[in-house]
């Protein structure tokens, strides 16, 4: 049985325009409940940004995002409850234990300790409970910032370039709840420059969404 509803994603002729720079244009998409997206492209193509806006972070210059067939940005509140953002800097806050920084993200949408041992099991940091954020390494603060994702349980997870500063095996178990969380009927929007196994996962290049290039290569690959 599915966690989440039968929910849909979907962006639809998105433009972006940061500093007066249009960054991408005609950009659509479309994530149904179990499904993943891949975001692909060159630095500067728009990754961050599409992930941002998809968040509410970044408002579109024009276009419409929609979940359900409704304006998913309409209410921010609702919005920001039905997702997890990862961006490329850990929120870890140096004075708190592992386990009270993801404590914190748990409890926010009604989690205890055992949601925050599970979380911890899931990425093997159960070992690093009690001690400060200041005192990780970046690979284990990565680690910690993923595990709140598990801990507060959202529709919808938005991941920037997750898997920085992992080793391969810490990859695997993030591929693991990636699936985990699609085969509960979640959503998962992730960019990367490294190879990350989401089976079934569409691929968007926004290189093909890029203002120089024509209209009609702009087309999901």
């Amino acid at each position: 049985m599915s966690q989440f509803l039968d929910f849909h994603f979907n962006g639809d002729n998105l433009v972006c325009v940061r500093s007066e720079r249009t960054v991408f244009r005609g950009l659509t998409f479309t994530v149904p409940a179990g499904g993943a997206l891949t975001l692909v492209g060159p630095n500067g193509s728009g990754k961050s940004s599409l992930l941002r806006m998809m968040a509410g972070l970044l408002q579109p210059a024009s276009g419409s995002m929609t979940w359900d067939g409704e304006d998913a940005l309409n209410d921010m509140d609702v919005h920001g409850a039905r997702l997890h953002y990862v961006g490329h800097h850990d929120a870890v806050k140096p004075v708190l234990t592992a386990a009270e920084n993801i404590g914190f993200w748990a409890r926010l949408r009604g989690g205890g300790d055992d949601t925050i041992q599970g979380a911890l099991d899931v990425f093997d940091i159960k070992h690093l409970y009690d001690v400060p954020g200041r005192f990780l390494s970046a690979g284990q603060k990565r680690r910690v910032n993923l595990a709140r994702i598990i801990a507060a349980p959202a529709p919808l997870w938005l991941l920037d370039e997750p898997t920085t500063a992992l080793d391969k095996a810490t990859i695997k178990r993030l591929e693991a709840a990636i699936q985990r969380h699609r085969d509960g009927g979640g959503m998962v929007v992730l960019s990367t420059h490294a190879d990350v196994d989401t089976p079934g996962s569409q691929t968007l290049n926004l290189a093909n969404f890029a203002c120089s290039a024509p209209l009609d290569e702009h087309v999901m690959v």
